[in-house]
């Protein structure tokens, strides 16, 4: 993919009631805007990750468009550490990063920066939006805002407003961070331990009993200590450690925790119901962080939607990980088997 960089210089007001001083958004693009420009496939990535979506979703979306006949793009989220601007971004203010003081955020926020780069790239429509997880909650949010600007939309593994489970999950992480002694300081590394428990959280609601039964079951049963599974954790940790910071983490869970289609659109069901797309639902039948009853409510209230399940022992990862069988259903989502849901059941 290619990578570019746009600017906006102009202060951005945020929902929550804070602004920035302008900000840059780092995005990844593969093919060309056809004359019409509305020949694009916009992929919205989920909570760590960054532009480059052929590596997070390996060959997943070149299987399903052709890169020769569409322009797909994905930007790194505002708040990102990808390139976009995020609390370790220099405020032009006064010159200093953000830390502590970047304003929250949430998916309209979000959505309303990418709304801006659409803008500035003259894409007039948008042949399908897709996303998983925060990702999918933000191709909604754009859906709903927009509704005639989006033909096609697939939602994998996401849900209407964020749980109070998923809150749950979201707040014992940030525990974790502001459990950190460092967390207080004002620079880069803060809370980075911290952060590495709260990735360790965040994998026992990503993955599955199942999952971790079949990659961290001990050989012996004299085992005592020193446990697979105590490895993995770590090791899950310290990966996240290598890439990613503290600050970045608070700010995007923070918004996935905002989110919610109904605020201000008089409640979820007439919210989902502005939007025009045809709609392809994807839930994951282990995923105990968006359980299915989630994608089966958008699908019964998204007015022209189809609804698949997919396995896997991966749980809420499957929606990474699972990439042949995202592929069939994507590739043939209006064949005759497909389960329609409507509003009417």
């Amino acid at each position: 993919m290619h990578h570019h960089s746009f600017s906006y210089s102009e202060d951005f007001e945020l929902e929550l009631g804070g602004k920035l001083p302008g900000f840059e958004l780092s995005y990844s693009t593969l093919g060309k805007l056809n004359e019409r420009r509305d020949n694009v496939i916009w992929v919205c990535h989920a909570l760590t990750a960054n532009s480059d979506c052929s590596d997070w979703w390996s060959g997943l979306v070149e299987s399903i468009f052709d890169p020769s006949e569409h322009y797909i793009i994905c930007v790194n989220m505002l708040g990102g550490c990808y390139g976009s601007t995020g609390p370790l971004s220099t405020n032009p203010k006064d010159g200093k990063p953000y830390f502590h003081s970047f304003p929250s955020l949430t998916n309209r926020d979000i959505v309303e920066s990418f709304e801006l780069l659409r803008q500035h790239l003259r894409i007039h429509g948008i042949h399908t939006i897709m996303g998983g997880s925060m990702g999918g909650q933000q191709a909604m949010e754009w859906s709903i805002k927009l509704p005639d600007l989006v033909a096609n939309l697939i939602l994998v593994g996401t849900n209407a407003y964020h749980s109070p489970w998923g809150v749950a999950f979201n707040e014992s992480q940030r525990m974790a961070i502001a459990a950190d002694p460092t967390w207080k300081e004002s620079n880069p590394q803060a809370g980075m331990n911290g952060m590495k428990t709260a990735r360790a959280i965040a994998l026992l609601s990503y993955r599955s009993y199942q999952g971790y039964l079949i990659t961290q079951k001990e050989e012996s049963d004299e085992v005592i200590d020193n446990f697979k599974a105590s490895s993995y954790q770590q090791y899950q940790g310290e990966k996240l450690y290598q890439r990613f910071n503290a600050f970045t983490y608070w700010i995007l869970s923070k918004a996935m925790d905002s989110h919610n289609v109904g605020r201000g659109r008089n409640g979820l069901l007439p919210a989902l119901a502005q939007i025009k797309a045809k709609t392809t639902v994807i839930g994951i039948r282990t995923d105990m962080l968006f359980p299915l009853e989630e994608q089966r409510f958008l699908a019964m209230n998204i007015r022209d939607s189809v609804y698949h399940e997919i396995e896997s022992e991966y749980g809420h990862d499957g929606f990474l990980l699972e990439l042949e069988q995202l592929s069939n259903i994507i590739n043939g989502n209006r064949e005759p088997n497909s389960k329609q849901m409507t509003a009417n059941g």
